[in-house]
């Protein structure tokens, strides 16, 4: 609605005019009020003005004078949902209790807050502790005032967690033991690398060059991660880049049998931690309440060899014409051992071999092929060949195919030559989907036993977390003391995402835990200031973080007050 003054020959009338559109779309005006003859009304606009205030509610203006508009002005929104979230799991969990830890020491900063600050980090927008700072500028942090926060209290945060290490690994430890079965514990144990940055070189030094996950010689360190058959994880190990995975199974083991008290524990672990060494100090391991350490351990594809004679009879008596996976047993140094036979993964990496060598020979006949035009005196296009250079490539080809116990390259002859070994063919044929176990457990069967190893997939899946979405690595941190820490703070961050993983699952949720907290972060925090007076709030909740909220078990977001840092 607006004022229109219309003319009528030399006189002006006042109107209260209103736009519409009619049932064609066509934009039409209707009069709704006459005020009159312009010249009539001018002594009694302001009576006018203050009625129409007075009709709608507004404010009627004192001596004629309209009040100033109010003076408003926004902070920018605070996400306050997926920290909010695991503040409660924080909480819940008992990670708080570490306030008891850190409170009789000489630091004046909360270590505590802190420490729930990197690890909130890891999970929400994992960042460098710069970064962090920045992060730290986007959050509403329930309890916590985050604009004391500077880098360097991140850091000696991060010195104190280590100097106080045997009482944090303590309390994380008494947090875990309610979610552990007592009486039967299923743990899986693997290792994996991380990659580390820089070229110093310091005291005690983590960062050793060692070959990777990816099959690549980088500087490095190495994580080794226990965690049970629920995938909650349990403990861990960071050890120099450059150390035998076999070497690192017994003290971890040790550590965790002195932790929980368990009746009983199957150890689960993968073909780099099977040695004759380590079978031996296996079966010397005792529980506290005496028991023997029951364990599954998988054969290295490299010593299949050392099981022919086992496997040939076992292939031909169960192997033939099946449609299945079948499942054996035999006996190995006193020890059961479980043999499992794929008929889809044979047949595939037969076919995949078969195909590599049909094109390395093919590739070698092209060679063979110029090399005899060339001795013939036939001139081609391109680089001329010469037969130790083709061998040289040949061999590199097969090596890079990892077929060299196959065909085998004839180094020392003058003229390009090379053979198959039919006997390592079949060899690796009869290896083709084969999966073996060495285990002392007497009660469960061979198909159980194979299942709990497959069970082992999932530590892998927590590597992957522990690399992309915490993203442990690279480490760019210097001090092999910050590093530990570093590593630290990345295991208690794995062990609220599994907890939460649990926990959707439990509820029958189809969130992930980082779709959760990314929907999560989507309730914001919001201060407005209307005439210096602050006013804050939360933003609505939709349905669908209300069943996140739920399936978590963590109540809705409410405003509290927050507590300094220093």
């Amino acid at each position: 609605m607006y004022i229109k003054i219309t003319k009528s020959g030399p006189r002006r009338y006042v109107q209260l005019v209103e736009s519409f559109r009619d049932d064609n779309g066509r934009a039409r005006q209707r009069t709704i009020a006459n005020f009159g003859r312009l010249e009539q009304i001018t002594d009694n606009v302001e009576s006018i003005v203050k009625g129409l205030l007075k009709a709608t509610g507004n404010l009627v203006p004192e001596n004629g004078v309209l009040p100033p508009p109010p003076q408003v002005s926004f902070d920018s929104a605070r996400s306050l949902g997926d920290v909010w979230t695991l503040t409660s799991l924080w909480n819940e969990l008992g990670f708080d209790s570490l306030k008891r830890v850190f409170c009789k020491s000489r630091h004046k900063i909360d270590i505590e807050a802190l420490l729930r600050i990197m690890v909130f980090n890891r999970l929400c927008d994992p960042e460098s502790k710069l970064g962090m700072l920045r992060w730290l500028e986007t959050v509403s942090l329930p309890e916590v005032d985050s604009t004391c926060v500077e880098h360097q209290h991140l850091l000696r945060a991060m010195d104190a967690l280590m100097d106080h290490q045997d009482d944090v690994d303590s309390v994380v430890a008494g947090l875990l033991r309610p979610l552990v079965d007592q009486e039967l514990s299923i743990v899986f144990y693997d290792m994996t690398t991380i990659r580390a940055a820089g070229l110093s070189e310091q005291t005690g030094e983590l960062r050793k060059y060692g070959m990777s996950k990816e099959g690549l010689v980088k500087r490095q360190v190495m994580l080794g991660v226990v965690q049970t058959a629920e995938g909650l994880p349990i403990y861990h190990e960071l050890v120099a880049g450059n150390t035998a995975e076999v070497k690192t199974l017994k003290p971890t083991l040790e550590k965790v049998l002195k932790r929980f008290s368990i009746k009983r524990i199957i150890v689960v672990a993968d073909r780099g931690l099977l040695s004759t060494d380590n079978l031996v100090e296996l079966q010397s391991m005792r529980l506290p309440c005496g028991a023997p350490l029951e364990f599954i351990l998988a054969v290295p594809g490299r010593r299949y060899s050392d099981f022919k004679d086992i496997l040939q009879p076992f292939h031909e008596a169960y192997c033939q014409n099946i449609e299945s996976e079948v499942v054996g047993e035999t006996t190995w140094k006193d020890l059961r051992l479980v043999i499992a036979h794929d008929p889809y993964t044979a047949a595939e990496k037969n076919a995949k071999r078969k195909q590599t060598i049909s094109d390395l020979e093919t590739q070698a006949e092209q060679w063979a092929g110029k090399l005899d035009a060339q001795d013939g005196g036939h001139r081609s296009r391109g680089r001329k060949l010469s037969d130790g250079g083709v061998t040289a490539r040949f061999y590199r080809a097969v090596g890079e195919a990892h077929l060299a116990k196959i065909i085998k390259v004839d180094l020392k002859s003058e003229l390009f030559n090379y053979q198959i070994n039919e006997k390592a063919l079949t060899h690796a044929q009869l290896m083709d989907g084969k999966l073996l176990l060495v285990t002392n457990t007497q009660d469960l069967t061979p198909e159980q036993v194979v299942g709990r190893y497959k069970s082992l997939a999932d530590i892998e899946r927590g590597f992957r977390v522990l690399k992309s979405d915490i993203e442990i690595g690279p480490i760019r941190h210097r001090l092999p003391q910050r590093i530990r820490a570093h590593a630290s703070i990345c295991f208690m961050a794995l062990i609220m995402y599994r907890v939460m993983r649990q926990r959707l699952k439990d509820a029958d949720s189809s969130w992930s835990p980082d779709s959760a907290l990314s929907q999560l972060r989507r309730i914001q925090h919001h201060r407005v200031e209307i005439n210096e007076k602050p006013l804050t709030g939360i933003s609505t909740l939709t349905q669908d973080q209300k069943a996140i909220l739920m399936s978590l078990q963590v109540k809705k977001p409410t405003e509290k007050g927050q507590l300094s840092l220093l």
